[in-house]
């Protein structure tokens, strides 16, 4: 018998059932041929000592990785900082927590969208959530890490992607301020670099003109320091604004 005090291991239910270790770790993965017999006995010791596979074992035993992985793009870590990240990291934590699963945060550089490559092939690492994907990063996932790599954002046809209609959130945002009695609307958009940003600007270009007013577009980077100075240029372009459409969260504290 077992004591309480401590885990039932894979080595005690191989005794239990009277097996080899290796027929255990077997029949217990779905991994390879085993007999009924011996199949049939690693269940039932498996059964009446309580064992509970190890996640973190067995993940480096199938090399399966033990965490998961939030890789965001963009031009500097600054992108790190992003209230948009923190929500995308605890969301992720909280359904990897439920699973004995880590979670850790990783700058993807533009420049170097290999990096993706070399940090997926890390060990530790069962699966990959990227943040602001770009067509060059998508084609550098390693075979090897088709079927764990999810992107918000664009995807690609070995990797699934999940996303919100950013263009239609930002028509109902201009439509509010139309309807408010604004007619002068400026928008701060996001980095050029990102799809999200070309179909939030076209919306905003769509409501405007079927509202007959002028279009006023100023590049933003997602970051405060960038709404602060496109906020101005604005105001020096167009003194006679009503109203500014900033695009991020970031963009808007500094903006405001």
């Amino acid at each position: 018998m077992v004591g309480e005090s401590r885990r039932t291991t894979l080595a005690d239910v191989a005794r239990h059932a009277d097996v080899s270790l290796a027929t255990a770790s077997r029949v217990l993965s779905g991994r390879g041929p085993v007999d009924h017999a011996a199949r049939r006995r690693v269940h039932v010791a498996a059964a009446e000592l309580g064992y509970v596979p190890d996640p973190a074992a067995r993940a480096l035993a199938t090399r399966g990785g033990t965490r998961v992985a939030v890789v965001v793009g963009g031009h500097s870590a600054h992108v790190l900082n992003d209230p948009y990240v923190g929500r995308v990291v605890a969301a992720t934590a909280e359904v990897a927590a439920a699973r004995e699963v880590g979670v850790s945060l990783h700058w993807l550089p533009l420049h170097d969208p290999a990096e993706l490559g070399r940090l997926v092939e890390h060990r530790g690492i069962g699966g990959v959530v990227l943040v602001n994907p770009t067509t060059t990063a998508l084609a550098v996932v390693p075979q090897a890490m088709r079927g764990r790599v999810a992107a918000i954002g664009i995807g690609s046809r070995d990797v699934p992607s999940f996303d919100v209609d950013n263009g239609a959130g930002a028509a109902r945002v201009v439509e509010h301020l139309l309807a408010s009695g604004r007619r002068r609307v400026a928008m701060i958009t996001g980095p050029p670099w990102l799809p999200c940003t070309h179909r939030a600007a076209a919306a905003y270009r769509r409501v405007v003109g079927e509202a007959g007013s002028p279009v006023r577009l100023v590049p933003g980077d997602f970051t405060a320091a960038r709404g602060g100075t496109a906020s101005a240029e604005v105001m020096a372009r167009w003194p006679d604004t009503d109203a500014v459409f900033a695009l991020g969260d970031l963009t808007a504290l500094g903006a405001r």
